[in-house]
């Protein structure tokens, strides 16, 4: 199977916030931003397996900043790491007020997704190209968190 590099598949979403999506002091839920970066992560794996994918974990999802009702957020998302049938999307949440352009980092997190056949069980993926050394160093990162939920299932398992 040919290899694939991290900007084949990397998306930027964007969205207005609206009032439906927070709460009366004007608060965007958290609810409504994690959906957002399940979508956007999922687009990312599905456009590297090029198939169905579900998610299989999140990991240190972290909220930095509230967003507010009329910031546009813009969801990045890229692959860190590929497995044999799993891959880990990293994604960065920013939330832009529109009105004075500030910009600030308002979440991160880590997604695993497993790609799926027609029959909804696990298919390999691509493997992924690294083009540079921060990719590499990203990689390295998704390794060993990687290696920490494999000991977390076990000692879970034990």
């Amino acid at each position: 199977m040919e290899g694939k590099k991290i900007s084949d598949s990397s998306v930027l979403m964007a969205q207005l916030m609206s009032p439906e999506d927070a709460n009366i002091a004007g608060n965007v839920h958290g609810g409504v931003i994690m959906k957002l970066i399940d979508g956007a992560a999922g687009t990312v794996a599905a456009r590297h397996s090029r198939s169905n994918v579900v998610t299989a974990s999140i990991d240190r999802l972290s909220f930095h900043d509230p967003v507010f009702i009329g910031d546009l957020v813009s969801i990045k998302a890229s692959l860190n790491m590929v497995g044999k049938t799993s891959m880990e999307v990293g994604v960065r949440v920013e939330a832009e007020n529109i009105i004075t352009g500030l910009v600030r980092h308002t979440a991160s997190a880590y997604l695993t997704f497993v790609a799926l056949d027609p029959e909804l069980k696990p298919r390999s993926v691509p493997p992924l190209i690294h083009e540079n050394d921060e990719q590499k160093r990203r990689s390295r990162e998704a390794q060993a968190r990687r290696e920490m939920r494999r000991q977390e299932r076990e000692r879970e398992n034990s």
